[in-house]
């Protein structure tokens, strides 16, 4: 419980005016030498050591920090997590969906980055597919343990983020000193939790809880992911009373209603209603949502809940979802084959995560 006490307003004032120097040096670089970008949205893994000492400073030493494991990556921890995400990848997806990023709208700070992307609004069937590769690449099998093509997708998943700061910096001419600054330490923090820790509560509120060391297993493999993308993981949670902690001051500091809170969800229940093919889901879209984020932050996303069902019934109709699998059976490559599939039929085109691209004038 050594970490409790790093859990105070005054350590969290201070997060919230940290970026990540690594990324922002380097989207800096990038901003100002946009060939770069074009280049590196042409690249289909991490380069090699090589090739990547061959760099410009800037880029040398951004990409070699994806060439270092951290000492603290437990093996084991990391396996027990991927076997899980192979058994239930579906479903995890599907509370990032109905839960995980919902949640965060309710967030009013950080909803703030958010509802500047117009794509999170207007494109936002595609930004939640390039969300989910993000989530398929980096719990592929053997990542962290020698597989080095998860480490790309998060080095630019990375990169993304750094642009958004630099945008809103130089562009947001109504950002508010006091929300911060943009997609600082405490907000990707609070991400991680809602991408880790929540889906476990969601699993909890199924009736499929997969285990304390499960779920401290997942939570260890957010810290990795974290680590890579440039979170300080001083502060990251050891275990579930440190996460339980951590996400209930988070909550305390910052849930409340906000215009853009209220943007972001109805966007998405707009979308759900429009997109998702089985009419019992779409129709219960709203009321999904309430249930899983709970009383509290359903009254700040201003949701209506529907009647209290089985904690079976609302699993089905995740199952029924349009990340669902189709016949019977689990395996990270049929969950990965089946949303490309999805998400071809329903776009035309395959999700890609490239980093902003920029012209010269």
């Amino acid at each position: 419980m050594k970490k409790l006490k790093l859990y105070r307003e005054s350590f969290l004032d201070a997060l919230r005016g940290q970026g990540d120097p690594l990324g922002d040096a380097t989207a800096q670089f990038l901003y100002d030498y946009p060939e770069w970008i074009e280049k590196i949205n042409a690249w289909e893994r991490l380069p090699e050591s090589g090739t990547i000492n061959a760099l410009p400073d800037e880029l040398k030493a951004y990409f070699s920090a994806f060439k270092d494991r951290p000492s603290w990556i437990h093996p084991k921890q990391i396996r027990t997590a991927q076997v899980f995400f192979e058994q239930e990848g579906n479903l995890y997806l599907s509370l990032l969906g109905f839960y995980s990023l919902p949640y965060c709208y309710a967030f009013a700070d950080g909803a703030q980055v958010l509802v500047r992307s117009k794509r999170i609004t207007e494109q936002i069937g595609m930004r939640l597919s390039e969300t989910a590769l993000f989530l398929l690449d980096s719990f592929r099998p053997g990542t962290f343990l020698g597989g080095e093509e998860a480490l790309f997708t998060i080095s630019k998943v990375r990169l993304i983020h750094a642009f958004s700061r630099l945008f809103i910096q130089k562009y947001a001419k109504d950002w508010q000193p006091e929300w911060g600054q943009p997609i600082n330490q405490e907000d990707m923090i609070g991400t991680n939790l809602a991408f880790s820790l929540l889906v476990m509560r969601g699993m909890e509120k199924l009736g499929r809880y997969p285990g304390k060391e499960t779920a401290e297993a997942v939570m260890h493999y957010w810290k990795v992911i974290g680590y890579f993308l440039g979170i300080d993981t001083d502060y990251w949670p050891e275990n579930a009373k440190e996460a339980f902690e951590l996400e209930k001051v988070i909550r305390k500091r910052h849930l409340k209603t906000s215009e853009a809170g209220l943007i972001l969800i109805q966007a998405l229940l707009a979308y759900y209603k429009a997109a998702v093919t089985e009419p019992a889901l779409a129709n219960s879209a709203e009321s999904l949502v309430a249930y899983f984020v709970g009383e509290e932050a359903a009254e700040v996303l201003q949701l209506k809940k529907g009647p209290d069902l089985p904690k079976g019934i609302y699993g089905l109709l995740l199952d029924l979802s349009f990340f669902r699998q189709y016949g019977l059976g689990s395996s990270y490559e049929k969950t990965r084959r089946v949303f490309f599939e999805q998400t071809k039929l329903q776009f035309g085109a395959m999700p890609q995560l490239l980093l902003p691209a920029r012209k010269r004038t």
